[in-house]
């Protein structure tokens, strides 16, 4: 028993510190911090002018109010009506949240387009050299083994 407890704790290591493991824990807090980025673009910078070029509109207090006992009740603020209890629908946050994703779906297809190109540059670099043990994967464009059915950095099929 004890000896597989070691297996585990051995097998755990070795996962826990394989690169892949700590390059998606870095890439999940930097995604973290650029959310809040994004989020602070959106709602401090983006969508006031938006909202003052729409007629003076503040898409964050947007909002339905549901009807209690068939009657609805006119809130002067969301605030007022989550203080009030009422029940609402939000799509104000909503629409700050797609456009929030729309920009950080955005950031991340440019950061994607650069790395690849980057990766293509180098592998075009490497071939130009007359490189005959490595060959570029027709997907992510990055050099790897000539002898390689699967490519190590997207995991294509090669």
């Amino acid at each position: 028993m004890l000896h597989k407890l070691k297996s585990l704790g051995s097998e755990f290591k070795t996962f826990a510190i394989r690169g892949s493991v700590i390059d998606m824990s870095v890439g999940i807090v930097i995604g973290a911090a650029f959310t809040k980025i994004v989020d602070s673009f959106v709602s401090d910078i983006l969508m006031p002018p938006l909202g003052w070029v729409m007629g003076k509109v503040d898409f964050s207090n947007l909002y339905l109010t549901l009807p209690v006992n068939g009657k609805i009740i006119n809130y002067p603020s969301l605030e007022a009506a989550k203080t009030a209890g009422a029940v609402t629908i939000n799509y104000g946050v909503f629409i700050n949240a797609c456009i929030g994703f729309t920009i950080t779906a955005f950031a991340v297809f440019l950061l994607i387009k650069s790395i690849n190109k980057l990766r293509f540059n180098a592998a075009k670099e490497t071939s130009d050299a007359g490189d005959v043990k490595n060959k570029t994967c027709p997907y992510c464009f990055s050099s790897i083994d000539i002898r390689a059915k699967k490519c190590p950095f997207c995991t294509s099929d090669v």
